[in-house]
């Protein structure tokens, strides 16, 4: 990082530290640039184009009622399913290393001889893998939008829509949070990746089931649970279940809590191990 700033006239004064929330914004500008010019951004834009293909090729093949029927169901379905699936891919692949990454490859070994706080690091970084994330929702959500103009018109439930992509973006934020826990708990982006993928793709759900299945307790501290929320935009909020019977549903105002409640406590967890490693 430079000792300079700018001025308000567009010029530079030489000898000023940028202050943490610029030298974090700086960060994450470079890494964003540098997600952007990756394999794994092109291995990410791979799967959505993957995803998106499967699904526009089964709708077009099969044309299920329950999907083409309305626009709601349309986008319902399939931006639900799909977001939540790529939300997992992009937190293991731009988050997976961000923290680790600067232990395997002796990066931080130069980067903290910078003046720059740690935290501000762990902030670029985070935001950096959140906007990369962002990006790969977008054009999966083009996707639909696009294909979806063909059965629909111009009809789209824009409210609806809306409402669910923020829903999603609180669940990016939780899921990034725990990978980047686990990614300042590692020295090894491999060991990150592995535990957050087993996580999130068998390990929460595995969890779920035998707690609703077997023991009977509703299972409103697993994140997975909480993202059901996702769809309510699109099918209305379901009837909440005290104590379980079959299958339990959160309340909108526990599935927002449970993911906040995530993305506050890994994101602060994270941060402070990442605050105590030591670069030796």
């Amino acid at each position: 990082m430079s000792a300079s700033s700018s001025t308000g006239d567009g010029h530079v004064a030489l000898g000023v530290m940028p202050g943490s929330w610029e030298q974090a914004v700086m960060m994450s500008r470079y890494q964003f640039r540098d997600y952007l010019r990756s394999r794994r951004f092109i291995l990410m834009m791979a799967i959505v184009a993957i995803i998106g293909a499967i699904l526009i090729l089964v709708v077009a093949h099969f044309r299920p009622v329950a999907l083409i029927g309305s626009t709601t169901a349309y986008y319902g379905t399939l931006w639900v399913g799909g977001s939540e699936i790529l939300i997992i891919f992009a937190g293991i692949i731009f988050g997976g290393d961000a923290i680790a990454g600067e232990f395997q490859n002796k990066t931080g070994y130069f980067l903290m001889g910078l003046p720059i706080k740690r935290w501000s690091v762990y902030a670029g970084k985070y935001l950096a893998a959140f906007s990369a994330s962002v990006v790969t929702l977008l054009v999966y959500l083009v996707i639909l939008l696009a294909y979806g103009t063909v059965w629909f018109g111009a009809s789209i439930p824009t409210v609806a829509l809306l409402e669910s992509f923020v829903l999603a973006l609180l669940y990016l934020s939780a899921l990034l949070g725990t990978t980047f826990l686990f990614s300042s708990l590692f020295k090894t982006s491999l060991y990150a990746v592995l535990v957050v993928a087993v996580m999130f793709l068998f390990g929460f759900s595995l969890i779920i089931d035998l707690l609703e299945g077997l023991v009977g307790i509703e299972p409103w501290f697993i994140v997975t649970y909480a993202n059901t929320v996702i769809a309510y935009p699109f099918s209305g909020v379901p009837e909440h279940i005290g104590r379980i019977a079959i299958q339990d549903n959160p309340t909108y105002f526990e599935g927002i809590s449970i993911m906040l409640a995530y993305f506050l406590g890994t994101t602060g967890g994270g941060l402070a191990l990442f605050e105590r490693e030591e670069f030796t």
